[in-house]
C-alpha cells in the first residue's frame, strides 16, 4: 500500500511538468519534427536501406530514446537543484517518508514524463512512416528500464549540480553527444572494421537503442554483430536488457544512499 506522503510527492513531481505543456511537451515534438524532416525526408530519400528498413523508420527508436531519457534526465535533476536552490526539499526531508520512497516518487514521475515524450515523438514518426511494434512487452520493459535508469542519474546530477550551467551541460554536452554516437542515425553493422564495432560497444547509449529498435522494428546490431557466442545471439538483446535492469537498480540504491548521508541536500 502506496503511502499518502508518497502519492502526494508522486503527485507534485507529476503536476510540475504536466502543468506546463508548452515548456514539456511543446520543444520535443517541434525538434523531432524538424529530426524527421531533414533526416528522415530530405536525407532519407538519398540513403539505401539499412538493415532492411527505409531509413527514416530506422532513426525512429534512437530518437524516441533520445527524447525519452533526456526529459527524464532533465526533470529529475531540475526538481532536485530546484528545491535545493529554492530550499523547500527540506519539506519533503523531514517528511515521514523513508528515502527510499522519496527516491521512487521522484524517479517515477520523471521516468512518467519520459515515457510520455517518447510516445508523442513516436507519434510524430508515425506522421512520417508506418511504424509496427514486433516486441511490445521487451519495448514497455526496456522504456520503463532506461527511463527511471536516467531519471536516478538525474538525481545524482541535480545533487551534484552547484548552479543551473551544470544541469546545462550534463545533458547537452555529455548525454546527448552519447546518443548520437549511440547507433541512431547509423547501423553498427556498416562498420567494416573490428575496433569500430568494439569501441562503439563501450557505449551504452547502443544497448539501449538497440533494444529499443528490438522492440519497434524486430531488428537487433546485436545480434547482427554477434556480441554474444553463436548458439546465444539471439538473446542479446535480452541480455541487455538484464543488463540495464541491474544498472537502475545500482543507480536507484546510490540515490537512496545519497538522500540519507543527505549528500548536496543540507548545503
Amino acid at each position: 500500500m502506496l503511502s499518502v506522503g508518497f502519492r502526494a510527492l508522486f503527485r507534485r513531481e507529476i503536476l510540475r511538468f504536466v502543468r506546463r505543456p508548452k515548456n514539456t511537451f511543446m520543444p520535443p515534438a517541434i525538434t523531432n519534427v524538424l529530426y524527421f524532416a531533414v533526416f528522415g525526408v530530405i536525407l532519407g530519400g538519398r540513403i539505401d536501406e539499412i538493415a532492411g528498413y527505409p531509413y527514416i523508420l530506422f532513426i525512429v527508436p534512437g530518437l524516441v530514446v533520445l527524447g525519452a531519457i533526456s526529459n527524464a534526465f532533465e526533470n529529475a535533476s531540475f526538481s532536485i537543484f530546484h528545491g535545493r536552490w529554492n530550499e523547500y526539499i527540506h519539506e519533503t526531508l523531514t517528511s515521514p517518508l523513508s528515502y527510499v520512497e522519496m527516491v521512487v516518487a521522484y524517479v517515477g514521475a520523471s521516468a512518467v514524463r519520459g515515457l510520455v515524450v517518447g510516445v508523442i515523438i513516436a507519434a510524430v514518426g508515425r506522421a512520417f512512416v508506418p511504424i509496427g511494434i514486433e516486441h511490445g512487452l521487451f519495448l514497455v520493459a526496456t522504456m520503463i528500464v532506461i527511463t527511471a535508469l536516467f531519471a536516478g542519474l538525474g538525481i545524482i546530477g541535480g545533487l551534484v549540480a552547484r548552479d543551473f550551467d551544470d544541469l546545462t551541460v550534463m545533458n547537452q554536452f555529455i548525454l546527448r553527444p552519447l546518443v548520437f554516437f549511440g547507433a541512431v542515425f547509423y547501423s553498427l553493422e556498416t562498420f567494416e572494421q573490428a575496433w569500430q564495432i568494439n569501441l562503439s560497444l563501450l557505449n551504452p547509449m547502443v544497448y539501449m537503442v538497440d533494444s529499443v529498435r528490438f522492440g519497434l522494428l524486430g531488428h537487433s546490431d546485436l545480434i547482427g554483430v554477434g556480441i554474444l557466442p553463436g548458439p546465444y545471439a539471439d538473446f542479446a538483446p535480452l541480455v541487455s536488457l538484464g543488463v540495464l535492469t541491474t544498472g537502475t537498480l545500482l543507480v536507484m540504491a546510490i540515490d537512496v544512499y545519497l538522500f540519507k548521508i543527505g549528500y548536496g541536500l543540507t548545503d
